[in-house]
């Protein structure tokens, strides 16, 4: 795992070099094991490393035969070897033992083709100086981030915003619309940022830049297509296939030349990544870490605990499992976080996920989680959700919207987290339009409310509607379910946009590297040609999974119910943070500079700080988008 930089058709800049070092040197944190720079008259590279294969000998940027081609590499390629027997046989020869060499000789025989044959979590660029091309790709689920912006003719690109940031030129100009999508969804959406003219080239795309044609061309390479349903494949043998996919999957993660564990939460999806880690890492030893948290509602050692004792009584005691209480209740910590995502981020398990990485850094180099599986095998509870609230649409719409929110409105509000919370959302979603009920439960920041918190500094994006997003994402769906069609809009919504960037961002800060097993090419593809009954059946979610694995997962672990890595929030905004909170939020550019009006703000405030509601998401979106703001003016 690492870092990239550069800046292409550069023009000469007298101080280009200098520019590149500083922004490799900004995410140190990434590769904390070295750099290297390559620069011409066109090109400036640059490279963090965190030495994961062939440590003594991989250094980057790496080039061909006659160094005609360059490329620097973020993340890992599985299928490097295989790739590079190939090679071998048309006469390319190599340096290294490295996965980054392989790209450099894929690159001449194939062009721009050769992204298509990497399996891997990857983010990378290649420069030609024969045919005068620049080529930049990301894999396919999004895995590895890409930014990147235009100056003229000039492209600068980085791993993270805050690289960018290093770049004298860089655009400044906040994007109000992305601000506005960040308050209902907690992140900005691909490709957008925070800033107006900065994207994030989107997953499963390339772009190429030319210098002779003076183009840039960006093209996507890959879609998943869940229209080729397998309806003859049995679920026994569906079950029996998934569990050859997962298995391999897991076995070519463990591809590495240092110290390597896994994440155990406790929960079906770690449990089965742990306990094929340490199946076919006997007879060594595999670790897995675990942290807890003094609140029970969101401690899960005891699963955990019960997990490696499951995995051990099947392995032979190939499992040493290491646990650690944490506290994420430190604002300090908050603000350091907050400012590695460069941009606003409110995910607040980012929080525990830091802590967790940090943890297993103390012995570990890699690490191997189960993250993806929700998405991929229909694990969320709104699926279910979903098809319950379809049961009331045979009602008129206004008499259901004036039924459920009379409902909603006699019950206390207790925090989302709650049973009385998850009631009152499922309320929340009877009354809405079918055609938005989806947005709408996962909105933190609904149309309403946005129009009595906006200052003068928003009021111009107030007719722009945050669900657009989902909307425009429904021409790319292929599913004919309209329930899997929603597991698909989060592969390209929530997975890409929240959970790869928040794991991405949090191990990174503690130099970690993470891998996914489930999120392996092979796997997605195979399950999105699953009948959506495989996945989700009645109440049973990722039911092939559970199957699958039975063998190795218990039941009470595999159907115990999802508790999420959350942290309580909205007590702490209401206890150890509300006087640095209140300070953020009232006190900054917030407020100052016509972002919000300050006296809905205060309304909210004091509203929770009563316990009369709980505004804790809303508000906790507030103080990220305060944080950044007042450290970046």
């Amino acid at each position: 795992m690492c870092a990239i930089a550069g800046i292409i058709n550069h023009h000469a800049t007298p101080d280009v070099e200098r520019i590149v070092r500083k922004m490799c040197n900004q995410q140190a944190h990434r590769g904390p094991d070295g750099s290297g720079f390559f620069c011409n008259d066109e090109i400036a590279f640059g490279h963090r490393r965190l030495a994961i294969i062939d440590p003594a000998h991989g250094a980057q940027p790496i080039s061909n035969e006659d160094g005609s081609v360059v490329v620097i590499l973020n993340g890992e390629i599985y299928n490097y070897r295989k790739l590079r027997q190939e090679l071998e046989k048309r006469g390319h020869e190599f340096k290294t033992d490295t996965d980054t060499e392989v790209i450099v000789h894929l690159y001449e025989e194939l062009g721009s083709e050769c992204v298509g044959m990497l399996d891997g979590m990857f983010a990378f660029a290649v420069y030609n100086s024969r045919t005068r091309r620049v080529l930049l790709a990301r894999d396919r689920m999004g895995k590895k981030p890409l930014l990147y912006f235009m100056t003229g003719d000039t492209l600068i690109f980085a791993s993270e915003l805050n690289a960018l940031r290093c770049h004298p030129q860089m655009p400044r100009e906040l994007d109000e619309t992305a601000i506005s999508d960040f308050l209902s969804l907690h992140y900005i959406p691909c490709p957008n940022t925070v800033y107006r003219n900065v994207r994030k080239l989107p997953p499963a795309h390339q772009l190429e830049l030319r210098f002779s044609e003076g183009t840039v061309s960006i093209r996507s390479y890959w879609h998943l297509d869940y229209s080729l349903k397998q309806n003859e494949l049995s679920f026994d043998d569906a079950a029996h296939e998934l569990r050859r996919l997962v298995e391999r999957a897991v076995g070519k993660r463990l591809m590495t030349d240092v110290p390597l564990g896994t994440f155990l939460s406790g929960g079906l999806d770690s449990t089965i990544v742990a306990g094929l880690a340490a199946r076919f890492r006997a007879p060594a030893e595999t670790d897995a870490f675990t942290i807890g948290f003094e609140v029970a509602a969101y401690d899960e050692r005891k699963w955990a605990s019960a997990a490696a004792r499951s995995i051990n009584s099947r392995t032979g005691g190939k499992l040493r499992h290491f646990e650690q209480v944490v506290d994420p209740c430190d604002f300090a910590l908050l603000e350091k976080l907050a400012a590695h995502y460069g941009e606003p981020y409110a995910d607040a398990s980012m929080l525990p996920t830091y802590l967790l990485s940090r943890f297993a850094r103390e012995h570990i180099t890699v690490a191997l989680s189960g993250d993806g599986a929700d998405e991929v095998f229909s694990g969320y509870e709104r699926y279910l959700a979903m098809r319950y609230a379809a049961r009331v649409d045979a009602l008129p719409g206004p008499v259901r919207k004036l039924l459920f929110h009379v409902l909603v409105q006699t019950l206390p509000d207790r925090g989302e987290r709650t049973l009385l919370g998850r009631t009152r959302r499922l309320l929340h979603m009877l009354a809405s339009q079918p055609e938005r009920r989806y947005f709408d439960m996962l909105d933190h920041c609904p149309n309403p409310m946005k129009q009595a918190l906006f200052g003068e500094r928003l009021r111009g994006v107030l007719q722009h509607d945050s669900a657009e997003l989902f909307d425009s994402l429904q021409w790319e769906l292929t599913s004919a379910n309209r329930f899997e069609r929603l597991a698909e809009l989060d592969l390209h919504a929530y997975l890409a946009n929240d959970i790869l960037p928040k794991v991405d961002i949090a191990s990174m800060a503690a130099s970690l590297e993470v891998r996914s097993p489930f999120l392996d090419r092979e796997v997605v593809e195979f399950a999105a040609k699953l009948p959506f009954d495989y996945k989700l059946h009645g109440r049973n979610r990722k039911r092939i999974l559970k199957a699958a694995f039975a063998d190795l997962v218990p039941p009470e672990l595999a159907e115990r119910p999802k508790k999420g890595f959350g942290v309580p929030v909205s007590l702490w905004l209401r206890g150890e943070w509300r006087d640095l909170a209140a300070t953020e939020l009232f006190e900054g550019t917030l407020v100052s500079d016509g972002f919000i009006q300050p006296k809905t703000l205060h309304t909210l405030w004091a509203a929770h700080q009563s316990g009369r509601r709980d505004h804790g998401y809303l508000l906790w979106g507030l103080l990220i988008l305060s944080m950044f703001l007042n450290r970046n003016k």
